[in-house]
């Protein structure tokens, strides 16, 4: 016999704020990759600099970090447990983009210490949502 524990409620709304949430980095990431015009546009040089300095394997990760995140998201409304893993690997390629834009690149001279404000929760949500999946798993949510 097949039984289903079936999730609360509010599985469900945190598991489409999630969702929402990694398309909003799919479309910074496509916008970064297609729009770069008009963004060194409103920047100053000292930002343009940063910006056009961001090596390919930073961009790359950024790129991994938000699609595997959105598709681990897509996993939790499918209720399907290899959602977990694909977070740990969008939360390291994360820390990868981000240890690029804080520690080696001018970054934060260019745009000042406010550079560090959405790095910190970007991590800090995707540390809750690997942490999210595992309590999914462990409550039978996740298959």
């Amino acid at each position: 016999m097949n039984t289903s524990v079936k999730p609360p409620v509010w599985f469900w709304v945190v598991s489409v704020i999630a969702l929402l949430w990694n398309l909003l980095g799919v479309m910074n990431y496509l916008n970064q990759a297609f729009n770069q015009v008009a963004l060194l546009e409103a920047m100053d040089q000292a930002q343009r600099e940063a910006f056009e300095g961001i090596p390919a394997w930073a961009t790359a990760a950024f790129a991994i970090a938000v699609f595997s995140g959105t598709l681990a998201s897509i996993g939790l409304l499918l209720r399907k447990k290899w959602a977990r893993p694909l977070f740990i690997v969008s939360l390291v390629a994360v820390v990868i983009q981000f240890a690029h834009w804080l520690f080696i690149s001018n970054a934060v001279e260019a745009f000042g210490p406010s550079t560090y404000g959405m790095p910190i929760v970007v991590v800090l949500i995707g540390i809750y949502l690997i942490f999210f999946a595992k309590k999914g798993i462990e409550k039978g949510w996740l298959k």
